[in-house]
């Protein structure tokens, strides 16, 4: 079921999205060479704990995962895609990493994510970053009342495969409110002009998802969460929750 929101409800979605902001710039911050994954995950849980947030990834278990999710983070690393686990690993230099976050204020979700490369990055993952980055603002732009959901794919993977890069098909956007996973689903890629006609008051978590190896294809790891690529290829995630608006396109989760 897709869930309108009032006015008074986006903001009360903002306030949620300014916290999962605030944890997202302190992990990129502590993030270098030498840091442990897990020292990550304090630095979120920290900044959630002081806002009088709490973590939606915490304990979430949803059908396909055989434990609960231990952690306020999904750290993705290199060849991982979403859903890694923070654990003792150490960052090092060259890494590129994929930071996915959410925070629950008063009953309402915010959820985001963002890529970076530890110490000094290569000129593949930037450019892969970027255009990562490029497709997530060219789905926010489509975000508005009146387009439809296949215009937010659409958007997103033409970006994606005009760079030659892999998209996950199984694994994209979503509807965001009181819970973090909602209807409607936001695929990276699809045909314009077709799937739920957008109104003010939905809100999207929009979030690409492109692996430079080229191919579309995945594995679950050992842990039974983290999906890393089948070639060994890195990957870059960003995302942001957005409301679609009369006056366009409201991103919840900016700083």
């Amino acid at each position: 079921m897709v869930e309108i929101k009032t006015d008074a409800e986006l903001d009360a979605m903002r306030a949620a999205g300014r916290v999962v902001a605030d944890a997202l710039a302190a992990v990129r911050a502590a993030a270098a060479p030498g840091v442990r994954l897990l020292d990550l995950d304090e630095v979120a849980r920290t900044v959630l704990r002081e806002a009088g947030a709490t973590s939606p990834f915490l304990g979430y278990r949803p059908s396909f995962a055989p434990t609960p999710f231990p952690a306020v983070l999904c750290a993705s690393v290199n060849d991982a895609i979403v859903h890694g686990i923070p654990d003792g690993s150490r960052l090092r230099d060259g890494d590129l990493v994929s930071i996915d976050c959410g925070a629950l204020v008063d009953g309402w979700a915010g959820d985001a994510a963002l890529s970076f490369t530890v110490g000094t990055p290569r000129r593949e993952d930037q450019h892969l970053m970027d255009t990562t980055r490029q497709a997530l603002e060219a789905g926010i732009a489509a975000a508005v009342v009146g387009a439809r959901i296949g215009d937010i794919s659409h958007a997103i993977g033409t970006v994606g495969r005009a760079a030659g890069y892999g998209i996950p098909e199984d694994f994209g956007g979503h509807g965001i409110g009181r819970r973090m996973h909602e209807d409607p689903a936001v695929p990276n890629e699809g045909r314009p002009g077709r799937g739920l006609v957008l109104r003010h008051g939905l809100v999207l978590a929009i979030e690409p998802m492109f692996l430079a190896g080229g191919k579309d294809t995945y594995y679950a790891a050992d842990d039974g969460w983290t999906l890393r690529t089948t070639d060994t290829s890195r990957a870059a995630h960003f995302e942001h929750t957005v409301a679609v608006t009369e006056e366009g396109p409201r991103v919840l989760t900016g700083v």
